[in-house]
């Protein structure tokens, strides 16, 4: 929070720096102010458990956020890709943000990790299909994190939880729990319930649920080693934007130095 000042949407966007936040004409004041609240404290434990600074969060003021607008029955959360934003129901969105953040983030990624990806294309779908992937320490990290999650210890075979979705799918008659980007989105939902600090507006139900029963998250060694190779990706990505900034605010009280004595 803010000294003593209450949180606000507009707390949270000038914190982060999203690109816009929209709420539903239908959520009372007290919703609105409560929602910010939450959404607050959640983004800021998100930021701790990935070790890196603001931008990381909102995506370099890519992402945007709604609340209680529009959404279908039934639907918690969902991220649109078509103008990236992330929307939480209203009343309805708890333990679904961390979920849909990493959406956000796997999509924002995309074009950045690998070359010729489809306009709305995900990072995992293109390293599972073998995209021509940007040669980076960081986006070698990510890949690691991919094989973690959707292949066998010795990457020769599909992993457990892999196996486990696509039952699920087959029992349903669907393809959405064996698709790429949401396989890695419930990855990295449990990796954030196994992290310091909880928080169930984040995420819950990756240990006791029917879906994680149903071995639709990740369990034993497999989980262990997503938790890894995620933090692992997390702590080095958020030293290079910390690192970045400080450069950043380098150069710019050496700019104003130079305007007040004429040098430069």
């Amino acid at each position: 929070m803010t000294g003593q000042d209450p949180v606000s949407f507009v707390t949270v966007r000038r914190r982060f720096d999203f690109r816009g936040i929209e709420v539903g004409r239908w959520v009372t004041p007290q919703e609105r102010d409560r929602a910010a609240a939450r959404f607050y404290q959640a983004l800021c434990d998100l930021m701790t458990i990935l070790q890196g600074p603001e931008n990381l969060v909102s995506l370099r003021g890519t992402l945007g956020l709604q609340y209680g607008i529009g959404g279908q029955p039934g639907v918690a959360a969902h991220y649109i890709p078509a103008t990236r934003q992330l929307a939480l129901a209203k009343n309805a969105g708890a333990g679904s943000l961390a979920h849909e953040w990493f959406h956000a983030f796997d999509h924002y990624m995309g074009n950045r990790a690998f070359r010729k990806l489809q306009k709305h294309g995900f990072a995992s779908s293109g390293w599972l299909n073998s995209a021509d992937q940007k040669k980076h320490p960081l986006n070698e990290r990510l890949g690691t994190c991919f094989q973690a999650i959707l292949l066998s210890e010795d990457g020769t075979s599909p992993s457990p939880l892999f196996l486990a979705s696509r039952k699920a799918d087959e029992r349903l008659k669907v393809l959405y729990y064996a698709r790429p980007e949401e396989l890695c989105a419930r990855a990295f939902e449990a990796f954030v319930e196994d992290s310091e600090p909880r928080n169930s507006f984040l995420v819950r139900g990756t240990v006791y649920s029917d879906e994680a029963r149903a071995g639709l998250y990740p369990a034993e060694i497999q989980r262990q080693r997503i938790n890894d190779t995620f933090r692992a990706y997390f702590e080095a990505l958020g030293a290079a934007l910390y690192r970045e900034q400080s450069r950043v605010a380098e150069s710019e009280s050496n700019y104003r130095v130079g305007r007040k004595t004429g040098v430069g």
